[in-house]
């Protein structure tokens, strides 16, 4: 049985884009990457397939990503 653990993440603001977090998270090393990235890797927000690196991060969602679970504040 794999346990995943939750990180907590906290919004500075009223949210965050999915591209700032994945470079926020060192999931990515540039912006520019992140189109890429969703592309060729599935990424969960709010238990929903996510691929626009503009969509808005708020307090309270969950992003599944890289094998780890993320909880935003």
């Amino acid at each position: 049985m794999k346990v995943n653990t939750i990180k907590y993440f906290t919004v500075n603001g009223e949210y965050i884009t999915l591209g700032q977090f994945l470079k926020e998270e060192s999931i990515i090393s540039s912006g520019g990457q992140a189109k890429w990235y969703l592309r060729e890797n599935l990424v969960l927000l709010n238990g929903e397939k996510e691929n626009r690196r503009g969509k808005k991060i708020h307090s309270g969602d969950k992003v599944e990503v890289a094998g780890k679970t993320y909880e935003f504040r």
